[in-house]
């Protein structure tokens, strides 16, 4: 466990040490982003070349135009009521903003990150409303793409749960790690790495390559995790209780050490960040989107297939329905532990990196996870990974379609609901066994 330890300890190193991870920015320091979208016809094309000033208190602090993305930047100082103003005699000829609303206010209560995106639509489709059936399919295939993610990301967790009975929180930091790590590969650039195949000479890889040596370190993370934390504790019989426990107070010290290093913004990644949406009968999904779902469902499939096909797999299904019984049939079930959490960290770290395309890359965008994957697992069946992933593909989607009568920003908060009910209805899930207590 000592080499995998310390290549886990190296990767955690090349974060924190990384120029682009350090806290140069100042505490108080924050963004503010204004968007112009046309929206005429039913299209959203960004519009760019447009003044726009941000003020406090009618004095102007900055004003800029906006790039082809249709967006401004700006850097701002403290939690303040900031307005923001589109210059309406730089718009295109024939474009006006939606309502006349060409300024906007940003109270400093509603800054509960360190950046905010103000949203500002030009043209006449907003007095429209699109069809039911029309915005029902773009919810269910939004709805796929966001459970395929969260039955990645948490198909590790029921595994582990599974081999080891360890409710393990710190599972969303895993997630976090490999967000965090392909963005370090991608955009911030090792320079003594810049030998490598594919790398630049800042040291910076293109996506592709940087997701595939996060997988790897994300698998090695996971391994480190147990060999030199819970496999330890758990052979010195510490209760489940104060395993779990442990894993809280690592979570929050990972999350702490991400968000000391790398911030509280959220950042993109250098590739894929701008893509044209394509349009499919009703549906518009981008080609990232699209590449990202059927990647992450070819990757299910092959879980699924590998669990059910091959003697690891049968091993894992034997350890996790009973791990005593599993010895003593010859199953070297510590081995079995092992390759559970490398697997499980490696998919935390796939599921971190698209979650990452999908919104950004922050510290906590984990964490932002962690209920609606234990909704997930809870619904599917602890323990099981095929439970997992239909229980997470399920929340994905209900969470979803929840959005027809929750506001978005809520759109998670449903999933908890469904974590009550299962519980109350049928503890052990849908692809779970009942099991007697006491």
């Amino acid at each position: 466990m000592f080499p995998a330890a310390l290549l886990a300890l190296v990767a955690l190193i090349v974060i924190l040490g990384s120029p682009g991870a350090s806290h140069a920015q100042e505490d108080d320091e924050r963004t503010v982003r204004a968007r112009i979208n046309n929206r005429l016809e039913g299209k959203n094309e960004p519009v760019d070349g447009v003044t726009v000033t941000i003020s406090v208190d009618d004095e102007e602090l900055a004003s800029g135009e906006t790039d082809d993305t249709g967006t401004v930047e700006f850097t701002v100082q403290g939690r303040r009521d900031y307005t923001v103003t589109v210059d309406t005699d730089t718009l295109p000829d024939g474009v006006e903003i939606a309502d006349g609303d060409e300024s906007k206010v940003i109270t400093g209560a509603s800054f509960t990150s360190s950046s905010k995106t103000v949203a500002f639509v030009t043209g006449e489709s907003l007095v429209t409303e699109t069809p039911f059936l029309d915005d029902l399919a773009q919810r269910l295939v939004t709805g796929t793409r966001f459970g395929l993610l969260i039955a990645i990301s948490s198909v590790g967790l029921s595994l582990v749960f599974g081999t080891t009975r360890l409710t393990n929180f710190a599972h969303a930091e895993m997630v976090t790690f490999g967000g965090v790590v392909a963005f370090v590969f991608n955009v911030t650039g090792l320079s003594f790495l810049g030998w490598l195949p594919f790398a630049d000479e800042g040291g910076r890889f293109p996506l592709i390559a940087a997701t595939v040596i996060t997988v790897v370190l994300g698998g090695l993370f996971g391994l480190a995790l147990n060999g030199s934390i819970f496999g330890p504790l758990r052979r010195r019989g510490y209760s489940l209780i104060t395993l779990m426990v442990i894993s809280v107070g690592l979570s929050i010290a990972l999350k702490n050490i991400f968000l000391h290093r790398f911030l509280s913004r959220r950042r993109p990644y250098a590739d894929y960040a701008n893509q044209t949406a394509m349009e499919l009968g009703p549906i518009s999904i981008t080609r990232r989107d699209l590449i990202v779902t059927v990647v992450s469902l070819v990757v299910l499939v092959a879980v699924a297939l590998a669990l059910q096909r091959t003697r690891i797999g049968k091993a894992t299904r034997a350890v996790s329905d009973n791990a005593a019984l599993a010895s003593a049939t010859g199953i070297n079930s510590e081995q079995i532990i092992r390759i559970v959490w490398f697997a499980g960290g490696a998919l935390a770290a796939l599921g971190g990196v698209f979650n990452g395309l999908d919104e950004q890359v922050s510290f906590e965008m984990g964490a932002r996870l962690l209920f609606v994957m234990f909704a997930g697992i809870t619904l599917g069946g602890l323990g099981s990974a095929f439970g997992a992933l239909i229980g997470g593909f399920l929340v994905g989607l209900f969470v979803e379609l929840a959005t027809f009568v929750v506001p978005s920003e809520l759109k998670n908060a449903p999933a908890l609901i469904v974590l009550i009910l299962v519980l109350l209805v049928r503890p052990q899930g849908i692809l779970g066994r009942a099991e007697r207590v006491g």
